[in-house]
């Protein structure tokens, strides 16, 4: 494996990892968290099973419109969520839109453990197929992003709490 070629965030959200897991996998609350504020993301299409579809979109202010489509390849119900950009819905290969968030494909692996004290260790790892990919993703704000969404994702997790 190319570890050099990851990218990794790793956050401890203030929730827990049943709330945490329940945000990341209901695409209404999905909308609330995945794109960083004041971007949007006014549609989500998840079917959470291997080969399923996996697509968002994202608006902003400045004009911003990116579609993504991809397919989640392994789910573990409160554990892992594994998904790519390089295949759509089925496992069928597909060509990455260049305009689209950077244009190139990548897989994320993301997992989610009980930290202690009703919080949740969440780590997010983005594949990618080679450098020039890694470096791009990173300029286009990876951490920045990414870490903006941890906490809007911890965020909407601990509304779902409240009076519960």
């Amino acid at each position: 494996m190319a570890e050099h070629d990851d990218l990794v965030l790793e956050r401890t959200l203030d929730a827990p990892r049943d709330l945490v897991w329940r945000a990341w996998t209901d695409a209404e609350q999905l909308k609330q968290w995945w794109a960083p504020r004041p971007y949007q993301t006014p549609e989500v299409e998840m079917d959470l099973r291997p080969g399923g579809v996996f697509y968002t979109r994202m608006t902003g202010p400045d004009g911003f419109d990116a579609r993504g489509t991809g397919c989640f390849l392994e789910v573990v119900e409160g554990e892992r969520i594994v998904w790519t950009s390089a295949l759509g819905p089925g496992y069928r290969p597909q060509d990455v839109d260049p305009n689209d968030c950077g244009g190139f494909p990548f897989t994320a692996i993301l997992t989610f453990e009980d930290s202690g004290d009703g919080r949740t260790l969440y780590k997010a790892v983005a594949l990618h197929r080679n450098a020039a990919d890694r470096d791009t993703h990173a300029k286009m704000g990876f951490h920045e992003g990414w870490g903006t969404c941890a906490d809007q994702l911890a965020e909407v997790a601990r509304g779902l709490g409240v009076g519960a």
